[in-house]
């Protein structure tokens, strides 16, 4: 019986230990589920800063790549290897320290940005600057045909081919007779090459519209305005420079007043092109002068074209810069330009003194808009002042009677023997008498009344008899106060005595409105000042009898100008008022005996 009852536990017993078994190894997987658990967790929570901890970084490394791409492509400032050229000074563009060397060899060349032209289309569009009138203003289909001629010396390849690209494209193809390009002996290889090319494949579209002839040697500018109006046909000649772009129906109100009146010659309103960026800046309508030494400056209109209140009339002027429009057998007629002129400069001014003078006038018309290139530089000479001179002397010599002092005196040479070759003007003389012109006095009267016809005396450097090695100067500008100076002879020491008692110390006012100073007596105090004389308060004592050699002694305090010897025998450099001692002066260049 106990035998048999062990042996009935031998089964309870083995599914004891297998439930027991089973519960351990359930406890232990759940212990170690547990530790897994654990374990995942923490290795769950391990990743999660580890990433955080590489997204940081890798936010850090893209900052710093970032960083060194930026600095890799900031460029440093290219060095300024020209910084007192008239080009770089204006033009703003960041060009590398290589690529400034060819714009600033053009620019001394031509003395515009040919570089920025070369880079620009041909037919770049124009902003149009013309009085809001003139835009829908209509013209006769059937106006004068007109010839235009282009005249250059050196000029870059691109400028001169925007210019006809210009003419051809805003000039009414049944009115534009021919454009003829007249070279004054260029030096441009391109100029013999391309430009031949260029105008071949004009004129395979328009068969002779474009002609072109060469100065076997350089004859100036105005020879060569004058064979570009020989070889024109049309009805009327432009002549214009060949930096220039012709602005939208730039031709039509030019062709309808000369189609009115065939004794004008006219001249369209510029707009400027700066050089240096090529930009336009409009100008408003203006007249054209001179002043006395007969460099051309804008003027004024006469009153009542402002009276009109309408901009976009045509209004008188007294002459032409040189840019002109003219019928072309009226331009023979009249005498075309002078040329006998020389270089360049004054053959404009000769013509516009001639054109009224002799039966024609000069008009500006507003409708008519020109885009101008104003050079820093002109391509003839550095320096236009002696043949300019030339010129202007020559001018007086024919057309200005006895008011050619003047421009003497502007130019500061003397009335007689002034020793300048002019020219033989006898063939213009007899033109003048053949066309029986009126006196310049009438033009004076009645076209140019601004021009200042100030009756002068004498003039040049004043020399006290005690001291002629020192002459009278106007010393530093800020004083006003003159002094003694070592004689040199030029624009300081300069002085003007008019027939009113004036001693003027500035350029001979042109201009009735030009302002001027004058030498004063204070009324009190030992110096003499310079005053506008203009300014009535400060110049009551502005007026001075004079002779010459002897005292210079003021009207109204009756001192006298006069010099002081130091004790050893120098002279001070102080110009005193003080009371009369006799003391002597003589001025340079007499236009009649003081």
């Amino acid at each position: 019986m106990r035998i048999g009852c062990v042996k009935c536990l031998f089964p309870v017993l083995s599914v004891a230990v297998v439930f027991l078994y089973m519960s351990l190894m359930r406890r232990e997987i759940q212990t170690q589920e547990k530790q897994l658990h654990q374990v995942q967790q923490s290795f769950s929570i391990h990743s999660a800063l580890l990433l955080k901890k590489l997204d940081k970084l890798e936010s850090h490394l893209y900052a710093v790549e970032e960083k060194n791409l930026k600095v890799r492509n900031e460029k440093k400032p290219a060095k300024k290897l020209f910084p007192n050229s008239d080009l770089f000074k204006k033009w703003t563009v960041e060009l590398s320290e290589d690529d400034q060397r060819k714009p600033e060899d053009l620019f001394q060349k031509y003395g515009y940005n040919a570089f920025l032209s070369d880079q620009m289309p041909l037919d770049r569009e124009l902003p149009d600057t013309r009085d809001h009138r003139c835009i829908g203003r209509e013209y006769p289909h059937n106006l004068p045909t007109i010839s235009v001629v282009l005249i250059y010396l050196d000029e870059a390849l691109s400028v001169i081919q925007r210019a006809i690209c210009s003419i051809i494209n805003r000039t009414p193809a049944h009115l534009l007779k021919e454009i003829i390009l007249v070279d004054d002996h260029s030096k441009n290889e391109d100029l013999k090459t391309q430009l031949h090319v260029y105008i071949s494949s004009i004129n395979e579209k328009h068969p002779g519209l474009v002609k072109m002839m060469t100065h076997p040697e350089q004859k100036g500018l105005a020879q060569a305005r004058i064979s570009g109006w020989k070889a024109a046909t049309g009805d009327v000649v432009a002549i214009l420079d060949a930096h220039i772009e012709v602005h939208v129906k730039w031709a039509e109100p030019l062709l309808a007043r000369i189609q009115a009146d065939r004794t004008l010659v006219l001249s369209p309103v510029f707009d400027r092109v700066n050089y240096y960026d090529l930009e336009v800046t409009k100008y408003p309508p203006s007249a054209h002068g001179f002043d006395w030494a007969l460099w051309c400056i804008y003027v004024p209109f006469p009153q009542k074209w402002y009276n009109q209140k309408d901009p976009s009339q045509p209004g008188k002027s007294p002459s032409v810069m040189g840019i002109l429009v003219v019928d072309r057998l009226f331009f023979g007629e009249i005498g075309t330009l002078d040329g006998g002129m020389q270089v360049y400069g004054g053959e404009n001014v000769e013509l516009g003194i001639r054109v009224w003078l002799c039966g024609g006038s000069i008009e500006i018309v507003p409708c008519s808009k020109v885009a101008h290139i104003e050079r820093a530089h002109k391509p003839y000479m550095p320096d236009l002042s002696s043949v300019m001179k030339r010129n202007a002397l020559r001018v007086a010599e024919v057309w200005m009677d006895e008011y050619k002092r003047n421009v003497h005196i502007a130019w500061g040479v003397p009335i007689q023997n002034h020793g300048i070759d002019i020219g033989d003007v006898s063939e213009r003389k007899r033109l003048r008498e053949r066309l029986k012109c009126k006196p310049f006095k009438w033009y004076l009267e009645n076209v140019y009344t601004a021009l200042n016809p100030r009756n002068v005396l004498a003039y040049g450097a004043l020399i006290n008899d005690l001291q002629t090695s020192l002459c009278l100067d106007k010393g530093p500008v800020e004083e006003n106060t003159p002094i003694l100076y070592p004689c040199h002879f030029s624009t300081s020491q300069v002085f003007y005595y008019t027939a009113s008692g004036e001693i003027l110390a500035d350029p001979l006012p042109s201009l009735l409105h030009d302002r001027s100073r004058c030498l004063i007596d204070p009324g009190s105090g030992r110096f003499p000042e310079l005053s506008w004389c203009s300014n009535t308060e400060k110049t009551k004592h502005m007026y001075w009898d004079f002779k010459q050699g002897e005292a210079i002694q003021n009207r109204e305090t009756k001192r006298c100008l006069e010099i002081n010897a130091e004790q050893n025998g120098k002279y001070e450099k102080n110009v005193f008022i003080q009371d009369c001692r006799n003391q002597h002066w003589r001025i340079q260049n007499l236009i009649q005996d003081l």
